[in-house]
């Protein structure tokens, strides 16, 4: 059994509004997938989170190691990708197009030997998973003191039983939108915030110590993830637990977020930090700190797959009788390569997802979607 050809699709769409967060404006999807084919015709999809012409460029560095490798020795290969990129990347976009390319081979696996990928990682530890659903970003078209709370109310009309918003506009203003954000969902749906590490630290405790009395469940990526001290000294300046970790790389990353004693909440990206594989060792290696994991994810319908089926082999800590339930991220803005790539029989039901037990990430990929949303491949 050997790989025959590996293939990327750079995707693009125009989204019809631009939307912001704290860094910049976001005005289209721009994303890297592969399709990875095996000599007895299975197809494998991954997906990469990142800069897409970069990731592209990654696969196609890797591509004359893996051909002919027998697709279903997955930390084989991925010890290949990382020993090819050891040298000069030891994080950054070249391990996001490892994690694509391990993500295509999980599926490619699942599908070969007929099982759902959560079955080969060990197995499905729950049946369900709550979505939050990911939104509440600016633009310049709305009073955002008006349309956030009814964004908002909308999740929770929709049956959301958590949510996240954005953060980061200063200080005061944050201040504002937290709170219309909570008189307008009430006091029984989580509500997360996020910054995108707006903030410097004297900010961030400012903030924090404002808003703690909404109750909020995290406080995402609040300064810069190069300053794990930082972390740590706001996490004993307030009560609302820290989240971070989308922007770390590998198992040594996350060493060092858990070492510094940076987070309550780690959140590797699946498409980022090393597919499936390394995202298995990460969380073998939180629940040596006691640190919760909560998986960053964007992009395609590939990408939540991809986590749906991570989270349901998921420990999480501590165990008891009645745990409570694992959530993914589920982003709301506009994406149509989102809703046109792929079909799943991963259903949204009274709050929350249903794990697929297809083979493979359970997905379906629409080729003549793929063919229109693609600029270069």
């Amino acid at each position: 059994m050997k790989i025959v050809s590996i293939q990327s699709y750079i995707l693009t769409d125009k989204l019809d509004q631009s939307f912001y967060f704290s860094q910049w404006e976001y005005a289209e999807r721009n994303i890297c997938i592969v399709k990875i084919t095996c000599d007895t015709g299975h197809v494998g999809w991954g997906e990469g989170y990142g800069p897409a012409g970069i990731i592209q460029a990654g696969i196609k560095h890797l591509t004359p190691f893996l051909l002919k490798r027998n697709p279903l020795e997955t930390e084989t290969i991925w010890e290949i990708m990382y020993r090819r990129s050891l040298d000069f990347a030891r994080s950054g976009v070249l391990v996001s197009a490892i994690s694509a390319i391990d993500v295509a081979l999980w599926d490619l696996k699942g599908k070969i030997l007929d099982q759902p990928v959560h079955r080969l990682l060990g197995g499905k530890k729950r049946d369900t998973i709550t979505p939050y659903a990911t939104g509440m970003y600016f633009n310049d078209r709305d009073d955002l003191s008006k349309s956030l709370p009814a964004e908002a109310e909308k999740y929770a009309t929709l049956g959301y039983k958590a949510m996240k918003m954005k953060v980061g506009l200063g200080i005061k203003q944050d201040i504002e939108y937290v709170k219309n954000i909570r008189q307008a969902i009430g006091p029984d749906i989580a509500l997360m915030i996020d910054s995108n590490h707006a903030y410097n630290l004297r900010e961030a405790i400012k903030l924090a110590n404002a808003v703690e009395e909404y109750d909020i469940s995290w406080f995402e990526e609040p300064v810069s993830p190069e300053y794990y001290d930082q972390y740590a000294t706001l996490r004993s300046k307030t009560k609302i637990p820290i989240a971070g970790g989308e922007c770390e790389y590998l198992r040594f990353g996350f060493q060092r977020l858990f070492q510094s004693k940076a987070v309550d909440i780690a959140q590797p990206d699946i498409c980022a930090t090393g597919g499936l594989t390394e995202a298995k060792r990460i969380a073998s290696l939180a629940t040596v700190y006691g640190v919760e994991i909560v998986p960053h994810t964007w992009g395609t319908g590939i990408a939540l797959a991809a986590a749906a089926h991570f989270i349901s082999n998921l420990d999480l800590l501590p165990g008891r009788l009645m745990a409570p339930s694992a959530l993914i991220e589920y982003d709301r803005t506009e994406n149509k390569l989102r809703e046109q790539l792929t079909t799943s029989d991963m259903e949204f039901v009274q709050g929350e997802f249903i794990i697929s037990d297809q083979p493979g990430l359970g997905f379906e990929l629409n080729e003549d979607v793929l063919k229109h949303f693609t600029t270069t491949s």
